[in-house]
């Protein structure tokens, strides 16, 4: 993630507390808001930022190595707990936009069924696997901004249109 941290070990903050002072609110902040590419990368939080300076800046290249190696070891778990791969999708930020993280995530999976199609990929295309690939891989659109205002309006019983601009009262 951006700024949070990934698995940690339950004796963390016990260790923190006793050698560097922590107390929880001080925890809180470093796991949610000081973590994950910033915490690593030291610079940024945003893989953009990284893949562009990652051959100038060996903690932006470490930020982005870690993450692909964490996305691909959740990929292999999973496929392991399910009993192989159907479908692989991308999706949000960093799984819409970036080819390049997507092709160092897939690398190595091959013996899933995994094969990415390189011009697929590059153009963002919605299926980027190989005609012949066992596995489907996907880029597929989110809009995380319209599934949260839904879902509040859902939990409050509103009724909310895709398409309407609230803030100047119109649809769009």
């Amino acid at each position: 993630m951006s700024t949070r941290s990934g698995d940690l070990d339950p004796g963390l903050l016990w260790y923190l507390a006793r050698t560097e002072g922590f107390d929880a609110k001080r925890f809180n902040e470093m796991v949610n808001f000081e973590s994950g590419l910033l915490g690593v990368s030291e610079t940024s939080s945003d893989m953009r930022d990284l893949l562009d300076r990652e051959t100038q800046d060996i903690r932006a290249s470490e930020a982005v190595a870690l993450f692909c190696y964490q996305v691909k070891k959740w990929i292999g778990a999973f496929a392991a707990a399910l009993g192989g791969l159907d479908t692989l999708v991308f999706a949000g930020g960093i799984g819409e936009k970036a080819a390049v993280v997507r092709a160092r995530i897939c690398e190595g999976l091959e013996f899933l069924g995994i094969e990415l199609e390189e011009k697929r990929n590059a153009a963002n295309a919605g299926v980027i696997s190989t005609d012949a690939g066992r596995v489907a891989v996907r880029v597929i659109h989110t809009d995380e901004e319209w599934m949260i205002a839904q879902t509040v309006c859902d939990v409050l019983g509103l009724t909310i249109k895709k398409g309407h601009d609230y803030k100047n009262e119109k649809s769009v």
